[in-house]
């Protein structure tokens, strides 16, 4: 018999809807029956593409006798951490000041009152490798909150007391300057893998944000190494197996320093950022193997994570069945060379063998290969290997395919929307743009009410219960901004505007501090606040760049002052963690450029109009915001004032207050960009 969670939309509470456990959503009624019946809460906080989740939820969450333990002495409370970052956020807060670190599935045993006393994450079914065993768990909790009540509140009191203790000191006085981002450079250059591209070691992350600070570190500066250890890393990252080389489009992150083995699931919010940061790479270097990703990229979001209704998913999983009904990571995505001489025959299979690294050996398990491109040039036969990757793909589509995560994240939907409306305008792939303008009238339609106010998920076209939080108003008006360059409607600046307003009107604290959540948001233990950016851009580094472009195009000098008080953060943690927050430091090579204000008037069929535009869209110039349309629109505040010249299209710069002369021909344009 199904569970409360039977009536949820997060597919990862569906999962576990015909589960014996007892779940329930995390609400007000939980809590009220903890109280009624005076036992704990058991919290367990996963998402649908982690790999230990499926493992504890098959191993412990399923069995009769655990879930009969669990059902028997508390109140079971499961959350989806994709659809309430800010449970996730307090909650894991306190497991990694308890225990030094933290993960998923996360597990927490509460009071009544919400306050955590006991933490973990993945317990087995049976004692292994040190570990308790998850029924030892409950018995010694149950036992502790039975006989030693009295020391269970006393350690919940302390540690709420200890986080809400902690104040954020964001870094005092004024913006980041020349010096914090020459030192947060040197920062990166001492962690930097100079043989395998990327930073630190194992296992390794696709570091986006941190290419977006170099890439436009270099055009501000002139950098050279600022722009080596960007392109290095994005060509380490396309050739290895965390790139999908027959479909596009990349895993959460290689378990080897050199980009070999992935975890395989594959997020939106990455490839999102990834395919903006190649078309970036492509502005900068004009490098094929940058402009082939970005597009493949892309086409895989639009491919594989794109909805029905025209959003983007939010997941695939990392598992599949491998064809004997056993489900396995990475199942789908690699192969033997007897597979390859099946799909292929004896030739062509030892062509691919050599062209994608595979071997007898195998790089993963069981003697099985992750798909690279291990040889620097390029293959001798062009035609022959794309036969070779097209009979490959069509193989793989035979296999059983991964899960999909079908919730669409509003925060992760502004991120795509914006890489697929560069991307498109970049390359001229209209269908891309179309795509990020599909995903953003759903975000319009679906997520946003009257008041302008987000909901953070929908399913199906059906919006779910929880208010968005910081990160999905600051990455959703990013992407309106982004589409609003590309496609010259100012109506997607407006809706940027309402977005950011409520900003400044409900995240903001004193000194330019942020708030995750909004000011009138569900109370927990903490009110989350946290600067540094993780797999994406933080809440209060997006919003910094997204306050910072509007600004740009409206003069408006509230948004402009927010973004300066909210860069403190990175004047603060810049030199110190220049990993951790490098959209903050992307964002703060923008400010000291500018960012240069473009706007271009002419008509929109006029060759030279569409040139200048062009030009302008492809400018490396950090942070730089373009307007265009027709002289005095009033699509954007950028084009008043500004006419024709000698009848014709003309393109014009400003930064700093001051503006250049108008020009009329897209050579000068660029170099001006």
């Amino acid at each position: 018999m199904p569970n409360r969670l039977a009536h949820e939309t997060s597919p990862y509470l569906l999962q576990h809807a015909d589960n014996p456990v007892d779940w329930w959503p995390w609400s007000a009624e939980a809590f009220e029956e903890a109280r009624r019946r005076d036992v704990p809460v058991l919290l367990s906080v996963g998402y649908s593409s982690c790999h230990w989740c499926h493992v504890m939820a098959h191993e412990s969450f399923e069995d009769d006798a655990i879930a009969g333990l669990v059902n028997e002495h508390f109140v079971a409370v499961k959350v989806d951490r994709e659809e309430r970052p800010d449970v996730d956020a307090v909650y894991m807060e306190a497991v990694q000041a308890a225990t030094g670190q933290g993960g998923w599935p996360m597990t927490v045993f509460l009071t009544p009152d919400a306050a955590p006393f006991y933490f973990g994450t993945y317990f087995p079914p049976e004692p292994r490798h040190g570990m308790p065993s998850f029924p030892e768990v409950l018995e010694g909790v149950k036992d502790a909150w039975a006989d030693r009540r009295d020391e269970v509140g006393e350690v919940a009191e302390r540690i709420v007391k200890d986080l809400a203790g902690r104040s954020l000191a964001y870094g005092g006085e004024g913006v980041p300057g020349e010096e914090e981002l020459a030192q947060a450079l040197l920062g990166l250059t001492r962690e930097y893998d100079a043989t395998r591209g990327g930073f630190g070691g194992a296992p390794k992350f696709p570091p986006s944000m941190t290419l977006e600070f170099l890439l436009r570190h270099h055009a501000r500066t002139g950098a050279e190494g600022a722009l080596q250890m960007a392109a290095d890393t994005c060509e380490a990252m396309a050739r290895g197996g965390i790139y999908d080389q027959l479909g596009g489009g990349f895993a959460r992150y290689a378990v080897d320093r050199a980009w070999v083995v992935p975890h395989f699931e594959k997020m939106l919010y990455d490839n999102a950022l990834l395919c903006r940061a190649y078309a970036h790479l492509w502005k900068a270097t004009g490098s094929d193997l940058a402009r082939r990703v970005a597009l493949e990229t892309a086409d895989f979001m639009v491919r594989e994570l794109r909805t029905p209704e025209g959003g983007f998913a939010s997941a695939l999983d990392a598992d599949s069945d491998d064809g004997t009904g056993r489900h396995v990571e990475g199942a789908y995505y690699v192969w033997t060379p007897a597979q390859l001489t099946e799909v292929l025959g004896a030739e062509d299979a030892a062509l691919a063998a050599a062209h994608y690294g595979v071997t007898e050996a195998g790089t993963f398990e069981h003697g099985s290969s992750v798909l690279q491109l291990p040889q620097q040039a390029g293959p001798a036969d062009a035609d022959r290997i794309a036969s070779i990757a097209a009979r490959l793909l069509a193989a793989r589509e035979e296999r059983e395919r991964p899960g999909r995560d079908d919730k669409v994240v509003a925060a992760w939907n502004g991120l795509a929307i914006a890489a697929l409306a560069e991307t498109g305008a970049l390359f001229d792939r209209p269908d891309l743009v179309e795509r990020a303008t599909e995903a953003a009238d759903l975000l319009v339609r679906v997520h946003m009410d009257e008041s302008a106010r987000l909901t953070r998920t929908s399913k199906d076209g059906r919006a779910g219960t929880n208010a968005g939080v910081l990160e999905d108003y600051a990455d959703v008006a990013e992407g309106f901004l982004a589409l609003a360059a590309v496609t010259g409607e100012g109506a997607w600046l407006e809706f940027a505007g309402f977005l950011l307003d409520i900003v400044l009107d409900r995240f903001t604290a004193e000194g330019g501090a942020l708030y995750d959540t909004a000011h009138d948001a569900e109370a927990l233990i903490r009110r989350p606040q946290d600067p540094t950016d993780n797999a994406t851009p933080s809440g209060w580094t997006a919003a910094a760049g997204a306050l910072l472009s509007y600004a740009a195009h409206t003069g408006s000098d509230a948004h402009r002052a927010a973004a300066e008080g909210a860069l403190g953060v990175v004047k603060a943690l810049g030199p110190r963690a220049p990993r951790f927050i490098g959209w903050g430091l992307a964002v703060s090579e923008a400010l000291l450029d500018g960012p240069r204000e473009i706007a271009v008037v002419g008509a929109p069929g006029d060759e030279v109009f569409q040139e200048l535009r062009r030009t302008a869209l492809r400018a490396t110039a950090p942070g730089a915001v373009l307007a265009s349309g027709a002289p005095d629109s009033e699509e954007f505040p950028l084009l008043g004032d500004r006419p024709l010249v000698a009848g014709g299209a003309a393109a014009y710069v400003c930064r700093h207050f001051t503006c250049d002369a108008p020009v009329t021909d897209p050579e000068e344009l660029r170099r001006k960009l």
